[in-house]
């Protein structure tokens, strides 16, 4: 865990600009930019040490506190921001449940994943990731039903179909190919 040390006296940390505060802070000093770094570098991990990925993830994950840049004001900068670090949340959840499919960790997955399923029913990726896990464990028919409920959902909802990729892995599943065994 890195530590930042502000040598500045609080009169350089806080300056004063337009009839406001600034607060000066050395470039990366923030959770957020922390939290950006850390994820970039789980992600780089993934493929080559999955074991340090999901360390340097977890790392990540630690500095989440709750809905990004809350109280920090409505303006659209803030807005964007907090969408963004959002985003890379999402992404970061992912890649930690590709921690434990590269791991052999689908069993404890699985629960993450049905819960992240239902929180983000568009996001298809927990879904693919799910039928992957599930498909795993011997429990072909309810990758395949997942692959139908985010169908659904999607075709209610915004009146989508599902995209190419999950479209193949539910190839993939009722072919039983050999692939999706495959951790990496």
């Amino acid at each position: 865990m890195e530590s930042w040390e502000l040598d500045a006296q609080p009169s350089e940390l806080v300056v004063t600009a337009n009839n406001s505060y600034l607060l000066n802070l050395p470039q990366g000093a923030t959770d957020a930019a922390r939290f950006l770094r850390l994820a970039g570098r789980g992600a780089e991990l993934l493929r080559a040490d999955p074991q340090r990925a999901g360390e340097v993830l977890n790392e990540a994950l630690g500095l989440w506190r709750g809905p990004a840049l809350l109280d920090a004001g409505e303006g659209l900068l803030c807005r964007s921001t907090a969408a963004q670090l959002e985003e890379r949340l999402m992404t970061l959840r992912e890649d930690l449940v590709m921690v434990k499919l590269y791991t052999g960790g689908e069993r404890e997955a699985i629960a993450d994943l049905q819960e992240l399923v239902v929180a983000h029913p568009g996001r298809e990726r927990f879904s693919e990731q799910l039928m992957v896990a599930l498909y795993r464990c011997g429990r072909q028919s309810e990758a395949l039903d997942t692959y139908q409920r985010t169908r659904a959902w999607l075709r209610t909802e915004l009146g989508l179909d599902v995209g190419r990729s999950l479209r193949e892995l539910y190839q993939s599943v009722l072919a039983q190919d050999p692939v999706l065994d495959a951790r990496a």
